[in-house]
């Protein structure tokens, strides 16, 4: 098949991946005329894939996809772990997503309650050509919002209802399809604990540790900091607990801002899509909603709203299990719920101040920390996270951040 008139920076992709890009654009026959690669945000926005836009211009009409590329140098496949985050995207695209929506829909969920994903086009899983090409959820209004800002009361609702939707309809397929779900159980892999039980990461902690605690002024916060941070060396142990359990489900496992999209209408927020599934694996509903919750919004915004948002989301879990004629008292009871927020405050705690390291960087300090992936030593990318002297409105994004992190979960009975 000869490959269509491509234009635009598509230098980096190997002859596998355009020879499936190809395929795929086959596929929708538009009768090509051309197809414009450009890529996607600024470093920072996007860690382990490379992401473009392809404009496809066609007799029969012209549409766009979004691509995400896995790096081809193997040693940044090795520090990112881009085989087992493709892969989990790979399988739930390919796999998880289609069957929880057909499940929906064989139980006559109305339309509107359906999980909404970003339509997957093809998804090439041999490493190290990894691509997946999905929907351009831009061409539907939506759009991505500023990570510095913290997501309102009514953002933060769309995405609590967005859980209740995926771990309704995955209690329910447990329910009534224990092989299916046992089977997408084997094939999701746990990268956080794959990540967090070395001893790379353990002196990272310490390091980054160190650096935070010199971030901040009052010692009260350092005294709670220090007392609490490094019981994020326990997740492993927690989610390998958690992922026999009861009450685990399909987990969309790294909802921070970057990934998730909305859709507004005159100022009004319609609905809201969550758009990567790297970090997805079997787990408690917690892990969402504390994630979710602690990296998106700021302590003035969860002193009003955090309990509020806690009875939405087990009333809205309650709505959803009601389709498929399950009650929440028996899949999952709200004092079982706030036993597991209590469980893993201190473990959350960790994991959001060591994201807030990583996530809330400038484009040059990010651009920085790519730049060391590419050494390929898991030592130097670990040194640099941790040592890195960051920019001024960093240092004081980042404290404040921390210290609202502090006071949140002290005030909500976490740490």
């Amino acid at each position: 098949m000869a490959p269509y008139n491509f234009e635009g920076d598509f230098g980096n992709l190997s002859e596998n991946q355009i020879e499936f890009i190809n395929k795929v654009i086959e596929e929708q026959d538009l009768k090509v005329n051309k197809v414009v690669f450009k890529p996607v945000g600024q470093a920072g926005d996007n860690f382990v894939a490379n992401v473009m836009r392809i404009s496809i211009e066609g007799e029969n009409g012209s549409m766009k996809m979004v691509i995400k590329v896995a790096p081809g140098d193997e040693k940044i496949r090795t520090t990112v772990k881009a085989d087992l985050l493709f892969h989990n995207e790979h399988v739930m695209y390919t796999e998880v997503l289609p069957k929880l929506v057909a499940l929906q829909k064989a139980t006559g969920v109305p339309e509107e309650e359906h999980l909404r994903y970003a339509k997957c086009y093809g998804s090439l899983n041999e490493a190290p050509y990894e691509i997946i090409l999905l929907e351009d959820l831009n061409e539907s209004d939506f759009k991505m919002l500023n990570k510095f800002d913290s997501l309102s009361d009514e953002c933060v609702r769309s995405i609590l209802k967005n859980f209740a939707i995926l771990h309704s309809v995955s209690y329910a397929l447990k329910e009534k399809q224990p092989e299916t779900f046992e089977s997408f159980k084997s094939k999701l892999i746990d990268v956080w604990s794959v990540n967090f039980s070395t001893n790379e990461a353990r002196d990272y902690f310490q390091l980054l540790e160190s650096s935070v605690l010199a971030n901040l002024d009052e010692e009260e916060h350092k005294s709670k900091f220090k007392s609490n941070f490094m019981e994020i060396l326990k997740l492993p142990i927690q989610l390998a607990k958690d992922r026999d359990c009861k009450y685990s489900i399909v987990q969309q496992g790294d909802a921070w801002t970057n990934n998730i999209m909305f859709k507004f209408s005159e100022d009004k927020l319609e609905q809201s899509v969550m758009i990567d599934y790297q970090g997805s694996k079997i787990s408690n509903p917690v892990g969402d909603i504390l994630y979710m919750i602690f990296n998106c919004t700021d302590h003035e915004t969860r002193s009003i709203y955090y309990y509020d948002w806690i009875d939405y989301y087990h009333t809205e879990l309650d709505r959803c299990l009601s389709y498929y004629d399950l009650k929440i008292n028996y899949i999952y009871p709200r004092d079982r719920l706030d036993a597991d927020l209590r469980r893993y405050g201190k473990i959350s705690f960790g994991l959001s101040s060591m994201l807030t390291y990583v996530l809330m960087r400038d484009t040059k300090e990010a651009g920085e920390m790519l730049e060391t992936f590419k050494s390929g030593d898991p030592n130097d990318v670990l040194q640099l996270m941790g040592t890195q002297t960051l920019q001024g409105e960093t240092v004081v994004r980042t404290r404040k951040r921390i210290v609202g992190l502090i006071d949140s979960f002290s005030q909500f009975g976490l740490l």
